[in-house]
């Protein structure tokens, strides 16, 4: 199904980067929590939270606040033709290797957790005791740092 399948640097489902926080509201309806971000961030951005879906999706100032980023937990989500959260975090980054996905950082996070960091392909993934918790993926931007905006965004 579609409306669950990311696309990388382009969206998940019919949601696409570069859209706006009221393209996002028509598809998602209205946030459970709007979080602003702190002054010390890096990058101005908003995130509005849909908790139960287990989305969150950024929108960036320096994008005039379009979608740039999104995270999600939700179980549904299918990335390269499979449900990832059915599967173990090693079959999960066989499956990110197989496609050509090789070139990562990790982190070790103050949570437990261990961040996986694709910053070509532009995902993390987040894992822990060989679970996937997260999937957090945004547009890509180029060597030039300019973003790569999907089409028809």
């Amino acid at each position: 199904m579609k409306e669950h399948e990311i696309e990388l640097g382009t969206g998940i489902g019919n949601i696409r980067f570069g859209y706006s926080m009221q393209q996002v509201k028509d598809i998602m309806g209205e946030p459970e929590e709007i979080e602003e971000s702190d002054e010390e961030d890096e990058f101005e951005h908003k995130a509005w939270n849909y908790w139960e879906q287990g989305y969150s999706f950024f929108f960036d100032r320096e994008d005039d606040y379009r979608l740039s980023c999104i995270q999600t937990e939700d179980p549904e989500v299918i990335l390269f033709g499979k449900k990832v959260f059915d599967m173990p975090a090693k079959e999960v980054m066989a499956l990110l290797k197989q496609q050509g996905l090789t070139d990562f950082e990790t982190e070790k996070l103050e949570t437990g957790e261990t961040r996986y960091s694709f910053e070509r392909q532009m995902i993390d993934i987040y894992v822990e005791d060989d679970q996937l918790l997260a999937i957090n993926f945004g547009v890509f931007i180029d060597d030039d740092l300019e973003v790569q905006w999907p089409d028809n965004s």
